[in-house]
C-alpha cells in the first residue's frame, strides 16, 4: 500500500534516532527524544487551499524538521508515517 497526500500535504518517515552521544554515551530507548528530522517520502500536488495557491517546494528525498508534535500520525503496512502540512515545514537539512 502507497500514500499519496492530497492538497499541500507532504508525507514523512522519522530518521532514527542516535543511539549513542557524541561522547560515545549509550541511550536507552526510554530517554531517546522523538526525532525532529524526517525524510520526504511523497508530496502532494499543492493547488488552491484556503482561496491561495500553493505551491509545493518540498520534494521527495529532502530531509525536514518539522514541529516536535505536528502532523498525524499513521501506520501503513508496519511502518509509521506522519502526515504534514507544507507549512508545518520548519527547515530543509542540507
Amino acid at each position: 500500500m502507497t500514500l499519496k497526500p492530497l492538497s499541500d500535504r507532504v508525507v514523512l518517515k522519522a530518521v532514527e534516532a542516535e543511539e549513542t552521544t557524541k561522547g560515545g554515551i549509550i541511550l536507552a530507548a526510554a530517554s531517546q527524544e522523538k526525532p525532529q528530522v524526517a525524510e520526504v517520502v511523497a508530496v502532494g500536488p499543492g493547488g488552491v487551499v484556503n482561496g491561495k495557491e500553493i505551491k509545493m517546494y518540498i520534494k521527495v528525498g529532502d530531509k525536514v524538521i518539522t514541529d516536535k508534535y505536528s502532523g498525524k500520525q499513521v501506520k501503513i503496512d508496519d511502518e509509521e508515517y506522519t502526515i504534514v502540512r507544507q507549512d508545518d515545514i520548519l527547515a530543509i537539512v542540507e
